[in-house]
């Protein structure tokens, strides 16, 4: 595999929330993951057999999208889209979670043994099937009444790591919790639904029911699109430890008010963001990117810290790949290189994202390999990275 270099950088979020920027030159990678990072006469990064010249321009994770509703192939049938995966990678996104391959799967079936196998062959499809490059963690089973330890052991085996309640055959949202905690017995994450229904067959999920179901993560916690109420949100800032996921196709008021209270509590870490589309609110490429830039503009947090929560944080509440999601050494290799828009007031992409400026992408690189050059679904960037050792469209023009 080439190895690849980045040189001539100008700044450096790191997708770590402890410590979210870094004053970097050169990241060196080899075999898909970062072998170096600092001073490019240190790192060899101008030798490499591929070298993307930033120009002074910022590099950022990968965003990580751990809301995403695929089913099967770069298809959605709730918006009936093709290439849709692909079109997300033009937005940044190097990485997706399953919010539940049968959410929208056409004629779902509401049996454990159906939901069981769908989701192992999610989990395989997706193993083998990466649209532009895109690391797709699918898999993610519906939880039904009836499955049993036997099944949670035959799903972890074949690669399901992950859950997700709230539209199942149950009569109560209360009901849930046996399947709940076996999920959690076998070393799956479960994310449930939050707050009010959002297709035919969803129930509403309160605060109430929550603290009883104790998931690992409450899914979209601002609304999909429904927003849980500010007393219940702070109970559960309060009273537990679950993440906090806030999606693009919620309610941005409730966005604003959840990362202000987890912040206040310094619990800012359990706060990760994702879309939760394609839904009804439609596909949308961008809709990591514009939750990152609404946070930081409005939300008045520092652009690098809400990079960290789209991508690190992410990973670590969905127990992604060690290093998944950050720029250090060891880590795989998915980053972004962006610059602020053409028209924008301000110098590089970090001072765009804290105006609410949507940065103009020249470069999107998974494991180590450019799978993108000059986004197709940005703005045009103020300046454009060049690639020497690799033909990519639309680059450095």
């Amino acid at each position: 595999m080439p190895t690849l270099g980045l040189v001539n950088i100008g700044a450096l979020a790191t997708g770590v929330l402890a410590a979210p920027r870094a004053e970097v030159e050169a990241i060196l990678v080899e075999n898909g993951r970062i072998t170096a990072i600092g001073a490019a006469s240190r790192t060899g990064a101008g030798s490499a057999d591929v070298v993307v010249d930033c120009l002074g321009t910022t590099v950022i994770p990968g965003l990580i999208d751990s809301h995403c509703h695929v089913v099967l192939g770069d298809y959605t049938p709730r918006q009936k889209t093709v290439d849709f995966l692909d079109s997300y990678v033009h937005g940044g996104i190097t990485s997706v979670v399953s919010a539940g391959e049968g959410v929208h799967a056409p004629g779902r079936p509401h049996d454990a043994a159906a939901s069981k196998a769908l989701a192992i062959a999610a989990a395989k499809c997706f193993e083998h099937f990466h649209p532009n490059g895109m690391k797709v963690n699918a898999g993610s089973v519906v939880l039904e009444p009836g499955l049993t330890d036997e099944d949670f052991a035959e799903m972890a085996k074949h690669g399901v790591r992950h859950a997700k309640y709230g539209f199942g055959g149950y009569a109560q949202p209360r009901d849930g919790e046996p399947e709940v905690r076996r999920a959690q017995k076998h070393g799956l994450c479960v994310m449930s639904h939050s707050g009010g229904t959002s297709i035919p067959g969803s129930s509403p999920i309160s605060h109430d029911v929550l603290l009883h179901l104790r998931p690992d993560v409450c899914g979209h916690v601002n609304g999909g699109t429904t927003s849980l109420d500010e007393v219940g949100i702070d109970q559960i800032i309060r009273e537990t430890e679950m993440a906090l996921q806030v999606v693009q196709a919620g309610n941005l008021r409730s966005a604003l008010y959840i990362v202000k209270r987890a912040r206040e509590a310094g619990a800012l870490a359990r706060v990760c963001v994702a879309s939760d589309t394609p839904t009804g609110t439609g596909v949308m490429p961008m809709g990591v990117m514009k939750s990152v830039c609404e946070l930081a503009s409005l939300g008045d947090l520092p652009p690098e810290v809400v990079i960290a929560l789209a991508t690190g944080s992410n990973a670590r509440a969905f127990r992604l790949a060690a290093g998944t999601g950050t720029i250090a050494v060891g880590a795989p290799a998915d980053l972004v290189v962006c610059d602020a828009p053409s028209a924008s007031l301000a110098s590089d992409a970090l001072a765009a994202i804290a105006r609410g400026d949507i940065p103009g992408i020249s470069g999107v690189i998974i494991d180590g390999q450019v799978r993108v050059g000059r986004s197709r679904n940005t703005p045009l960037a103020k300046c454009l990275a060049t690639f020497r050792g690799v033909s990519v469209a639309g680059a450095g023009h």
